[in-house]
């Protein structure tokens, strides 16, 4: 990639080819987030259940408490690799992701999400969010 642009303390700008770069090693970690949560939702009621009993009895536990815990931690790894990145997340099913850049003046959003051309295509101001996009 090009000079990193950051904007100091804040975050990294990327160009758009900077970030059409960045898609090749993205997705599948996007489809590997995707895997996971997918697993996370078969979970939820046991560990709802699980937390409620530690709550109430001191102890608790989950049948598939392993495999929730690996999912999690999954997610969450793959989560600070694209925040380490300069990428934000905004999606975990989806695999919706935005990257911070500069477009006359102002930090705007380029707007990207699994299933979508191999190119980011869309931009978002940063309060109008996925509803706000707009064609590059």
């Amino acid at each position: 990639m090009a000079d990193e642009i950051r904007v100091p303390g804040i975050m990294k700008l990327f160009t758009v080819q900077e970030a059409n770069e960045l898609l090749f090693i993205l997705r599948p970690k996007l489809e590997e987030i995707q895997v996971q949560y997918a697993k996370t939702a078969s979970f939820r009621g046991s560990a709802k259940a699980a937390a409620q009993a530690a709550n109430d009895f001191g102890g608790g536990g989950m049948e598939s408490g392993t495999a929730y815990v690996k999912a999690l931690y999954q997610i969450g790894k793959l989560t600070t690799e694209l925040h380490e990145l300069g990428v934000r997340l905004k999606d975990y099913s989806s695999g919706l992701i935005d990257f911070p850049s500069m477009r006359d003046g102002q930090i705007i959003l380029l707007c990207w999400q699994l299933g979508e051309v191999e190119e980011i295509e869309w931009w978002h101001e940063m309060e109008t969010g996925f509803a706000g996009r707009k064609p590059l």
